[in-house]
């Protein structure tokens, strides 16, 4: 019965991953109304903003509320709720298997599972989206603060660096030709190994990754993709601290935005992360979205998985630690 379960929810969550991406039109012709409803899905109704023009890597936004409804902040697919539902499904039939058959379900202890990390350095022909090795070295070491400060198991060790020189990809955005090819030349290693990508991405991008549950569909196109200008002591202020790809790998591993759902128990899967109805930008202190009983704690706006600047990120939580394990002990197990 349980191995028709686990059967059965993996038969569905492909179906709704089949499903979504037969709706979705090819590469770059994807309706402009279409992109617009879908950021809207996945951010809320984000705050009233009377603040100053925001400019980012070349594009001018009338404030950084403009920038964030741009859906610039962060490019990773929205996961509908109905697919939601249906991998919780996959990955409760996962759990079910695992202790049938005596595997340990366990949470592992902190920093002992290694991710190696290949990075992908991508330039033009000018010579511009190159990173240092300090660059680079304190890139992990930021990966490495954000996941021992609350007892993560992974740390992240550097496994290479190849550096390529060519425009398209250069400047490649979410679900084009340009990112297949590159990914598919580039990519190293298996479903443990984080593949971090850094270019200059089309549309003012920030970055994007893939979940767990997309390598076995695509694992050449598994990875993480950031802003160049995004790295440590880069140039993408207020996006210049590392956390832009501490916030990508979140996802890399299984988490979903904090305000993921809004204003509902489910939300983002993670119990000890306060309910948020939209996405926080800039660092609102006091910022309280889903109120009443039903939703304690003011909005988790230090946490990874939200939008603020990246000196305002600062938190994990001991349950966004407790999926990214599970998740990752069914999706990318370690040799």
């Amino acid at each position: 019965m349980t191995f028709k379960l686990s059967r059965l929810a993996a038969a569905l969550a492909s179906l709704a991953f089949i499903g979504a991406s037969l709706a979705e039109p090819a590469d770059e012709e994807r309706d402009a109304d279409r992109v617009k409803a879908e950021i809207k899905a996945q951010i809320g109704e984000t705050d009233a903003d009377t603040g100053p023009a925001f400019t980012f890597n070349g594009h001018s936004f009338a404030n950084q509320k403009a920038f964030i409804d741009s859906g610039a902040r962060c490019s990773t697919r929205h996961v509908t709720d109905f697919e939601q539902r249906l991998h919780d499904l996959e990955h409760m039939s996962w759990r079910s298997v695992q202790a049938a058959e005596g595997r340990s379900i366990a949470s592992r202890a902190s920093g002992s599972v290694n991710v190696p990390v290949w990075f992908h350095i991508i330039k033009n022909t000018s010579g511009q989206g190159d990173s240092t090795s300090s660059q680079i070295s304190a890139q992990i070491q930021i990966l490495n603060d954000a996941h021992a400060t609350i007892g993560s198991p992974f740390f992240f060790t550097l496994a290479g660096v190849d550096r390529t020189t060519n425009n398209t990809w250069y400047a490649m955005t979410p679900g084009t030709n340009a990112e297949r090819q590159a990914k598919t030349a580039l990519h190293k290693g298996g479903a443990g190994t984080l593949n971090l990508y850094t270019a200059n991405p089309g549309q003012g991008l920030l970055g994007w990754a893939t979940f767990p549950q997309d390598y076995t569909r695509s694992p050449t196109q598994d990875g993480v993709v950031v802003l160049f200008s995004s790295m440590p002591g880069g140039s993408a202020a207020p996006y210049n601290l590392g956390d832009t790809a501490t916030h990508e790998v979140g996802h890399w591993v299984g988490l979903y935005h904090t305000f993921q759902g809004g204003c509902t128990k489910q939300n983002d899967q993670v119990t000890d992360t306060p309910a948020e109805r939209s996405s926080a930008f800039g660092c609102p202190v006091g910022r309280n979205t889903c109120t009443g009983s039903r939703y304690p704690g003011n909005d988790p706006i230090t946490n990874f998985m939200d939008y603020t600047d990246d000196a305002c990120m600062n938190t994990f939580t001991g349950g966004q630690v407790a999926r990214m394990d599970a998740l990752t002990l069914q999706y990318r197990p370690t040799p």
